[in-house]
């Protein structure tokens, strides 16, 4: 099973930018969970990349334009995002939802949260 991490924002410098300014000037509109509690304004969370970096599952992460380019499919579900998806032998499936990355506060409860729905795989 591979894990497909997609974060609600766009790829590329320009959305970076504008994005890690959204986080200063107004942290609590920004519009990605799964952003805040795995990067700070400039970079990775150590405890995030820490768990990533030793985790023996496979783990990819997409933009949302990305995503939707790479499963492009008129059989693809409109998924709301931020989002983790579970790839298996027949097609994605939702491991952690959009309101469930949103309820989350911190690195330490996306890494607990991950690890207790890996494990029941």
């Amino acid at each position: 099973m591979k894990l497909i991490f997609i974060y609600n924002a766009h790829s590329g410098a320009i959305h970076a930018l504008i994005d890690s300014a959204h986080k200063i000037i107004s942290p609590k509109t920004y519009d990605c969970q799964l952003c805040n509690i795995t990067f700070g304004v400039f970079s990775e969370k150590e405890e995030w990349k820490n768990f990533r970096e030793t985790s023996d599952g496979e783990m990819v992460f997409l933009h949302k334009d990305e995503f939707l380019k790479n499963y492009r499919s008129k059989w693809l579900p409109k998924y709301d995002f931020p989002i983790i998806l579970s790839e298996e032998k027949y097609g994605l499936e939702i491991f952690v939802t959009a309101q469930e990355l949103n309820a989350l506060k911190s690195t330490s409860e996306l890494i607990a949260e991950v690890k207790s729905r890996w494990n029941k795989w």
